[in-house]
Protein backbone atom coordinates (compact mmCIF):
# COMPACT_ATOMS: atom_id res chain seq x y z
CA UNK A 1 0.00 0.00 0.00
CA UNK A 2 1.22 3.67 -0.87
CA UNK A 3 1.88 5.64 2.39
CA UNK A 4 -0.71 8.30 3.03
CA UNK A 5 1.68 11.07 3.90
CA UNK A 6 4.78 11.42 2.39
CA UNK A 7 7.93 11.04 4.90
CA UNK A 8 9.11 14.51 4.71
CA UNK A 9 5.80 16.06 5.91
CA UNK A 10 6.68 13.45 9.23
CA UNK A 11 9.84 15.27 10.13
CA UNK A 12 10.57 18.81 11.60
CA UNK A 13 13.19 20.47 9.67
CA UNK A 14 14.94 23.64 11.24
CA UNK A 15 16.58 25.03 7.90
CA UNK A 16 12.96 24.58 6.31
CA UNK A 17 10.78 26.03 9.06
CA UNK A 18 13.33 28.98 9.81
CA UNK A 19 13.36 27.67 13.54
CA UNK A 20 13.52 25.14 16.16
CA UNK A 21 10.03 24.04 17.76
CA UNK A 22 8.53 25.67 20.69
CA UNK A 23 7.88 22.50 22.10
CA UNK A 24 8.94 19.14 21.48
CA UNK A 25 6.78 16.06 23.43
CA UNK A 26 8.34 12.79 23.97
CA UNK A 27 6.09 9.97 24.78
CA UNK A 28 8.25 7.09 26.71
CA UNK A 29 7.78 3.59 25.81
CA UNK A 30 11.21 2.22 27.24
CA UNK A 31 14.84 3.57 28.78
CA UNK A 32 16.26 4.05 25.54
CA UNK A 33 15.40 6.99 24.11
CA UNK A 34 17.25 9.28 26.29
CA UNK A 35 14.96 11.07 27.04
CA UNK A 36 16.01 12.99 30.18
CA UNK A 37 20.09 12.56 29.07
CA UNK A 38 21.54 13.50 25.47
CA UNK A 39 18.43 14.47 24.19
CA UNK A 40 17.12 17.10 26.43
CA UNK A 41 20.45 18.57 26.44
CA UNK A 42 20.15 18.29 21.79
CA UNK A 43 16.90 19.84 22.33
CA UNK A 44 18.06 22.76 24.65
CA UNK A 45 21.04 24.00 22.14
CA UNK A 46 18.55 23.58 19.17
CA UNK A 47 17.30 26.25 20.86
CA UNK A 48 13.53 24.18 22.05
CA UNK A 49 11.82 26.53 23.95
CA UNK A 50 9.75 23.70 25.91
CA UNK A 51 10.46 20.17 25.87
CA UNK A 52 8.09 17.35 27.50
CA UNK A 53 8.22 14.20 28.55
CA UNK A 54 5.34 11.76 29.01
CA UNK A 55 6.33 9.04 30.57
CA UNK A 56 2.42 7.11 31.01
CA UNK A 57 4.81 3.66 31.96
CA UNK A 58 7.06 5.30 34.39
CA UNK A 59 9.59 3.85 32.40
CA UNK A 60 12.09 6.81 33.48
CA UNK A 61 10.68 7.37 37.43
CA UNK A 62 7.95 7.93 39.16
CA UNK A 63 6.75 11.18 37.42
CA UNK A 64 4.29 10.39 34.31
CA UNK A 65 4.39 13.95 33.28
CA UNK A 66 7.86 16.46 33.17
CA UNK A 67 8.00 19.90 31.43
CA UNK A 68 11.02 21.49 31.19
CA UNK A 69 11.82 25.33 29.90
CA UNK A 70 14.31 26.86 28.13
CA UNK A 71 16.43 29.13 29.97
CA UNK A 72 19.33 30.31 28.19
CA UNK A 73 21.38 27.75 27.05
CA UNK A 74 19.77 24.94 28.93
CA UNK A 75 16.17 23.37 30.12
CA UNK A 76 15.04 23.79 33.84
CA UNK A 77 12.24 21.55 35.19
CA UNK A 78 9.21 23.59 35.79
CA UNK A 79 5.82 22.66 37.58
CA UNK A 80 3.79 24.86 36.24
CA UNK A 81 1.77 23.18 33.33
CA UNK A 82 0.47 26.29 31.30
CA UNK A 83 3.41 27.08 28.68
CA UNK A 84 3.31 30.72 28.60
CA UNK A 85 5.11 31.23 25.61
CA UNK A 86 2.85 29.55 23.24
CA UNK A 87 -0.41 30.25 24.92
CA UNK A 88 -1.25 26.59 25.74
CA UNK A 89 -1.78 24.25 28.98
CA UNK A 90 -0.70 20.53 29.76
CA UNK A 91 -2.82 17.64 31.54
CA UNK A 92 -2.87 14.24 32.32
CA UNK A 93 -6.28 13.09 31.67
CA UNK A 94 -7.84 9.57 31.88
CA UNK A 95 -10.84 8.72 29.85
CA UNK A 96 -12.03 7.45 26.45
CA UNK A 97 -10.44 8.10 23.14
CA UNK A 98 -11.11 6.93 19.37
CA UNK A 99 -10.99 3.07 20.45
CA UNK A 100 -9.51 2.85 24.22
CA UNK A 101 -11.40 3.03 26.60
CA UNK A 102 -10.53 4.65 30.27
CA UNK A 103 -6.20 5.14 29.10
CA UNK A 104 -4.20 8.17 30.73
CA UNK A 105 -3.75 10.98 27.66
CA UNK A 106 -1.67 13.92 27.42
CA UNK A 107 -4.28 16.46 27.10
CA UNK A 108 -4.21 20.70 25.94
CA UNK A 109 -6.06 22.95 28.24
CA UNK A 110 -6.75 26.68 28.06
CA UNK A 111 -5.07 29.14 30.61
CA UNK A 112 -7.95 28.15 32.91
CA UNK A 113 -7.18 23.93 32.85
CA UNK A 114 -10.25 23.38 30.49
CA UNK A 115 -9.35 20.77 27.79
CA UNK A 116 -9.54 22.30 24.22
CA UNK A 117 -11.38 19.76 22.62
CA UNK A 118 -10.66 17.03 20.24
CA UNK A 119 -11.91 17.47 16.85
CA UNK A 120 -14.35 14.52 17.59
CA UNK A 121 -15.29 16.24 20.78
CA UNK A 122 -15.78 19.32 18.92
CA UNK A 123 -18.20 17.80 16.56
CA UNK A 124 -20.27 16.32 19.14
CA UNK A 125 -20.40 19.39 21.56
CA UNK A 126 -21.73 21.36 18.37
CA UNK A 127 -24.06 17.96 17.07
CA UNK A 128 -25.54 18.49 20.87
CA UNK A 129 -25.58 22.34 20.51
CA UNK A 130 -27.65 22.33 17.79
CA UNK A 131 -29.80 19.21 18.91
CA UNK A 132 -30.67 21.32 21.90
CA UNK A 133 -31.84 24.40 19.86
CA UNK A 134 -33.92 22.06 17.46
CA UNK A 135 -36.27 20.86 20.92
CA UNK A 136 -35.84 24.19 22.09
CA UNK A 137 -37.04 25.41 18.53
CA UNK A 138 -40.50 22.55 18.63
CA UNK A 139 -40.88 23.60 22.66
CA UNK A 140 -41.77 27.04 21.66
CA UNK A 141 -43.33 26.31 19.01
CA UNK A 142 -45.73 23.79 20.78
CA UNK A 143 -46.67 26.85 23.59
CA UNK A 144 -46.84 28.88 20.72
CA UNK A 145 -49.80 26.95 19.37
CA UNK A 146 -50.94 26.53 23.01
CA UNK A 147 -51.59 30.00 24.02
CA UNK A 148 -53.00 30.27 20.56
CA UNK A 149 -55.54 27.29 21.03
CA UNK A 150 -56.65 29.26 24.72
CA UNK A 151 -57.36 32.36 23.21
CA UNK A 152 -59.16 31.02 20.41
CA UNK A 153 -61.19 28.98 23.46
CA UNK A 154 -61.66 31.91 25.55
CA UNK A 155 -63.34 33.82 22.33
CA UNK A 156 -60.20 35.76 21.17
CA UNK A 157 -59.12 35.56 17.33
CA UNK A 158 -55.50 35.97 18.07
CA UNK A 159 -55.12 37.00 13.99
CA UNK A 160 -57.31 40.20 14.57
CA UNK A 161 -55.02 41.46 17.73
Amino acid sequence: AEDPKPKESRSYFVWEYGKAPDLVVEIVSNRKGGELGNTLLDYARAGVSYYVVFDPFLELGDEKLRLFARRGGSFREIEERWLEEIELGLALWEGDFENWSNVLWLRWVDRDGNLIPTGAEAKAQANQRAEEAVQRAEAERVQREDLLAKLRAAGIDPDKL
